[in-house]
C-alpha cells in the first residue's frame, strides 16, 4: 500500500505541474505572458517542493510546513484546472491530492512509531 501511495503522490505531483503549465499558457493577454506564466509558475512550484517538500528536500522543515507546502502546490493544480475551464477535474484533482497527502502523513507517523519500540 505504502508504495502505491507514493507513485500516487508523484502522479499528483506532475499533474499539478502540468495544470499550472496549462494555465500558465492560457492565461494573460499576450504570447510573453502566456510564455512567462507557462513556463514560471510551474518552476517556481517544483522549487518550492524541492525546498521544503520532496522527500530529498534541500530544507528538512516540521511537518506542518511541509503540509502547508504541499497544499499550496496541489491546491493552485487545482485552481488552475479550475481556471481552464474543468471544475470537475479540479474538484477530483483536489480530494485524490488531499486523500493521497492524508493517507502519506498517516503511514509516515506509523513507520516513526514503529521504529521508536
Amino acid at each position: 500500500m505504502h508504495v502505491l501511495n507514493e507513485g500516487l503522490a508523484f502522479i499528483l505531483e506532475l499533474a499539478a505541474l502540468a495544470a499550472l503549465a496549462w494555465w500558465g499558457f492560457t492565461a494573460g493577454g499576450n504570447v510573453i505572458v502566456h510564455i512567462v506564466l507557462g513556463i514560471g509558475t510551474p518552476v517556481a512550484a517544483m522549487v518550492l517542493w524541492g525546498m521544503f517538500a520532496a522527500p530529498r528536500a534541500r530544507f528538512k522543515v516540521a511537518l506542518p510546513l511541509v503540509l502547508l507546502v504541499k497544499a499550496v502546490v496541489f491546491g493552485a493544480g487545482a485552481l488552475a484546472l479550475y481556471g481552464v475551464g474543468h471544475p470537475a477535474l479540479a474538484a477530483a484533482f483536489a480530494v485524490v491530492a488531499l486523500l493521497n497527502t492524508a493517507l502519506a502523513t498517516l503511514d509516515r507517523d506509523a513507520a516513526f512509531r514503529a521504529a521508536a519500540q
